[in-house]
């Protein structure tokens, strides 16, 4: 843990290489409330009604910090975070709108370590609360679900104003999510969550991040009934400017991502998917690698 003249003195350093490259920033940090791919196959097909543990886990590593026109900014940059997601999914057995009612929360585990310019931060502990507050799945046929919904990001975890590490975000954003998968166990199967997210202001800075749109998709044939290999990754576009203190600044950011991926299905309820995704296109955001786990275990 950094003491409190270290700290000063990297708040001094990170705030002079931000107002030289402030059109590098694209939402506050060049981060985002929702982890860019964290879904894969079957993220838009729900089990039946029960309550079902789910684990997420991810490192990424970033090396490279791009600018408005996707150029590497001259800053010696390196961004290593590893989290361990656990998520709780209640499907109910109550309908509404022809949907399959279903609620779900996740909190994730996160250690961070960010250096800029030689000045390093590092911080560990639990990022901010993600809430499925209202969702609805439906089975159109035994190969096609949907599902619709609205997540709240409620900002529960540790920040600090003078810190590069920070594992919350300090202010509330609102998702409205469509997920949709083609579910063939010795076919072509296809999965895409479609997301869109409002960033409320921070208050302790009077910075708010612009509106973002995003989506996360897959595609893999089924080589067997247990397992499917193809491809996954994302997309990312913000779709409105940063403001400070009401004030538009720009820094909107973009991204693409694909990688291989691969799922392990026992056809009992339990599955294991795996990807790698490598981002390309980057614009006011850092760009890096990604190697996510995502797995499900009934009870």
């Amino acid at each position: 843990m950094m003491n409190v003249s270290s700290k000063q003195g990297l708040a001094a350093a990170i705030a002079l290489t931000l107002m030289l490259t402030v059109e590098a920033r694209a939402t506050e940090g060049g981060g985002s409330n929702y982890p860019m791919g964290a879904e894969n196959y079957l993220m838009g097909a729900l089990p039946p009604p029960g309550v079902y543990p789910l684990i997420y886990a991810n490192r990424y590593s970033a090396d490279d910090l791009k600018d408005n026109s996707g150029d590497s900014l001259p800053i010696d940059f390196r961004l290593r975070a590893n989290v361990v997601a656990p998520r709780l999914v209640w499907v109910t057995d109550r309908t509404i709108l022809g949907g399959q009612l279903f609620h779900a929360a996740l909190l994730p585990l996160v250690d961070l370590d960010v250096s800029v310019n030689g000045m390093s931060d590092r911080n560990q502990g639990v990022g901010d609360l993600d809430l499925t507050a209202f969702a609805l799945a439906y089975h159109h046929s035994p190969s096609f679900h949907s599902v619709v919904g609205m997540d709240v990001f409620v900002p529960i975890g540790e920040y600090d104003t003078g810190a590069m590490a920070n594992i919350g975000r300090n202010y509330w954003a609102v998702q409205a999510a469509y997920a949709a998968s083609w579910v063939n166990p010795t076919g072509w199967n296809a999965d895409i969550k479609l997301m869109y997210d409002y960033n409320f202001e921070n208050d302790d800075t009077n910075y708010q991040s612009g509106q973002e749109l995003h989506f996360d998709y897959s595609l893999g044939y089924g080589i067997s009934p247990n397992w499917v290999v193809g491809v996954g990754g994302y997309g990312y576009k913000q779709t409105t400017p940063d403001k400070v203190n009401g004030v538009k600044i720009g820094n909107e950011g973009q991204a693409f991502a694909i990688g291989p991926s691969i799922k392990y299905d026992n056809g009992q309820g339990f599955f294991i998917s795996l990807k790698y995704q490598q981002e390309f296109a980057v614009e006011n955001r850092p760009e890096g690698d990604a190697f996510w786990i995502k797995t499900i275990i009934p009870f």
